[in-house]
């Protein structure tokens, strides 16, 4: 038996064991026999999910869908191995992330670019493909008919451009993936939680995630339920905290200045002043030291991600310098090119 968190709502959620306990959550999501499984972590879940599922009193064969909040392996590392043991389920992904999932080599070579081979390897072992006509590139408000219930898939950019969150209309909760931070329960006073946003490589976007979060609480969902671990409560008061912290982000970024030499670090040691400020402000009890054992990997990727976006500013901001009054078209365009060519699609 393996512990299985029940919302009551017909949510449940089980830690993936990604890494240490209580950093990546699966959601489950149930309704007259049929399943819904939400982010994938890495390999080595699936069998908990598969334990899980069993004990929810479900087969392999109730899965319907294996939903993808975006490709970053530590939500979508085990999709293929998934789709191989709930051999009724479809993928569910973003447009651009589908030919990821199809023929994961690109993607592969970018997480090895960040995380060296090794290290890569060790963390996700071989990922695997899941056959073309089992996945559904799903766009913005298409509709999952699950049991009684429908869930809804929202364009929701900021994180990745290829980020989609999950809307149970049943429930009235949304699935948020990365998009509206992460909240890690070690850090939770009294109950009262506390996000932190992510700003991890490569496609980092304040405005857009701005209006991902605005969208998400225009649906005043009840609970948000977060790759980076699960049910948060009081969305609209969380929402307020991510907004504020995203301008942190963009304020600290810049700070860094233009001299690409040491800047990683430079945004890095601005990241680590703004968590302790954070401490102060949510009263968080971990002693300091504990604190930034927790947050050490988050604030390393948010600092590489958040370097990653100044280039590509600065790179779109001289392209429309250059074009010297030229139409926002033009420079929109050439912005777009830029950010493919670093993003690889």
């Amino acid at each position: 038996m393996i512990p299985i968190h029940s919302y009551d709502n017909g949510v449940y959620a089980i830690d993936a064991q990604y890494e240490q306990p209580l950093r990546a959550a699966i959601h489950f999501i149930l309704d007259h026999g049929h399943a819904a499984v939400i982010d994938t972590a890495h390999n080595p879940s699936v069998g908990l999910a598969l334990q899980a599922i069993a004990q929810l009193g479900l087969k392999r064969e109730d899965v319907d869908y294996i939903c993808l909040t975006h490709v970053h392996l530590d939500h979508a590392g085990g999709a293929g191995a998934y789709m191989r043991e709930f051999g009724q389920a479809k993928l569910i992904v973003h447009p651009r992330g589908a030919r990821h999932m199809i023929d994961p080599s690109q993607l592969m070579a970018g997480v090895k670019a960040i995380y060296g081979e090794a290290e890569t390897k060790r963390l996700y072992g071989d990922v695997l493909p899941v056959p073309a006509e089992r996945v559904i590139a799903a766009n913005d408000e298409t509709p999952l008919a699950l049991g009684n219930r429908q869930l809804l898939c929202l364009d929701t950019p900021g994180h990745a451009r290829h980020h989609l969150c999950y809307y149970d209309l049943a429930a009235k909760v949304v699935f948020t993936g990365d998009v509206f931070g992460l909240s890690y329960r070690e850090l939770d006073v009294d109950g009262r939680q506390s996000v932190i946003v992510t700003s991890s490589p490569v496609q980092f976007d304040p405005r857009a995630m701005h209006g991902s979060i605005r969208r998400i609480l225009a649906l005043q969902p009840k609970a948000l339920y977060l790759t980076h671990f699960s049910q948060l409560r009081q969305p609209e008061a969380r929402g307020d905290d991510v907004h504020r912290l995203i301008d942190a982000y963009v304020a600290i970024a810049e700070q860094a200045g233009p001299d690409e030499e040491g800047r990683c670090q430079r945004i890095a040691d601005g990241l680590w002043r703004l968590y302790d400020a954070e401490a102060r402000r949510q009263g968080w009890t971990l002693p300091r030291q504990q604190m930034r054992a927790i947050l050490r990997l988050d604030t390393e990727l948010n600092a590489k991600g958040l370097d990653v976006w100044l280039k590509t500013k600065r790179r779109n901001d001289h392209v429309t310098l250059f074009h010297d009054g030229d139409s926002q078209r033009d420079a929109g365009n050439a912005g777009g090119f830029a950010g493919a060519a670093v993003n690889g699609g």
